[in-house]
């Protein structure tokens, strides 16, 4: 089981010594999250700066996006690190895609992500092997990429490509064609066992692949103190309110307050939704133990459930410095 980080929303100028001091810790990959800032522009700073650190998108909003301009960017990053660099590729919700990016919604979410990942690898298979760029889809047609446009082979051209999701759809596609599954951070253990993992299996077994093929990084709520506690009830409350995160609710028997958590979002109640998030719901979705019990806690959650796990919470060595240097030195 490998330890990661996410980076926390910062500024270009603290990428270096967040990204030395992650590889200094051990850990195996920094992921750049697309919040408040564009996800890929950190990682020319973090290969620059460290050796052996990986640097992840986790994650890109696809449907932002055309499939040549995710190549483009991609490849660059693959021969800057060395082949240190995984694209990590989300589809966010409707509201986002359509109000935030002002671009259009797909009618099959799945359908258009999975022509995506294809085109994209075709654009790869073009500029590493010489072939004629050919892609013909619903949502693509792709036939154009004149010498002057081909930025040629690169060293490290087979780009790991991870999906990210909640429900059983996006699963069974990263199990049907990606490297790696990012696992949302609303997720429980009995989520991943009856949902989750039964979805990758399928999506591998329907293209002959091997479940193990798909690497599973988990995104985990933890929590060392009781402002850590109120931080993870905020964060279930405000996941939880979203409809199409409204299945992981439901595994429990709690969908009645998810819908609920969704209207105080309509009406940006934000205040009160938090309330409605109750200790068993903090215990069923992270992980709460003390600074010396969380790294076993981790593991035993976790085994064999996920490859990868990614503390939800701020990479920041400068303020909680001892508490990940703890958990990172279990995890060598």
């Amino acid at each position: 089981m490998v330890l990661d980080a996410a980076l926390p929303p910062c500024s270009l100028r603290e990428v270096p010594p967040l990204a030395r001091a992650a590889e200094e810790l051990g850990l195996g990959c920094l992921w750049s999250t697309e919040t408040q800032h564009d996800p890929f522009l950190p990682g020319p700073l973090v290969f620059e700066h460290t050796r052996r650190l990986a640097f992840g998108t986790a994650v890109a909003i696809a449907f932002a996006r055309s499939p040549a301009t995710l190549a483009y960017t991609a490849w660059d990053l693959a021969q800057a690190g060395g082949g240190r660099f995984v694209l990590g590729l989300g589809t966010q919700v409707r509201a986002h895609v359509e109000r935030r990016f002002g671009m259009p919604w797909p009618d099959s979410v799945v359908g258009k992500l999975r022509e995506q990942v294809l085109a994209v690898r075709a654009f790869w298979r073009c500029w590493q092997t010489g072939e004629p760029l050919r892609f013909e889809g619903r949502y693509y047609r792709l036939n154009l990429m004149s010498p002057f446009f081909n930025p040629g082979p690169v060293d490290h051209p087979e780009i790991p490509i991870y999906l990210a999701g909640v429900n059983t759809g996006l699963a069974r596609l990263a199990g049907e064609l990606a490297q790696g599954f990012h696992v949302h951070p609303l997720h429980s253990p009995e989520y991943l066992r009856q949902v989750v993992l039964p979805a990758l299996e399928a999506g591998a077994a329907r293209a002959g692949r091997r479940p193990s093929e798909v690497s599973v990084t988990a995104n985990v709520f933890v929590a060392t103190t009781d402002a850590d506690v109120q931080f993870v009830r905020s964060q279930i409350a405000f996941y939880a309110s979203t409809p199409s995160y409204r299945p992981v609710f439901t595994l429990h028997g709690w969908e009645d307050v998810a819908r609920r958590l969704s209207e105080l979002a309509s009406a940006r109640r934000w205040d009160a939704m938090a309330q409605l998030v109750t200790d068993d719901m903090v215990a069923a979705f992270a992980v709460v133990a003390d600074r010396n019990t969380l790294p076993d806690a981790l593991r035993a959650r976790y085994s064999g459930l996920a490859h990868r796990l990614v503390p939800y919470l701020p990479f920041d060595p400068a303020s909680r410095g001892e508490l990940w240097a703890h958990v990172a030195s279990r995890f060598r």
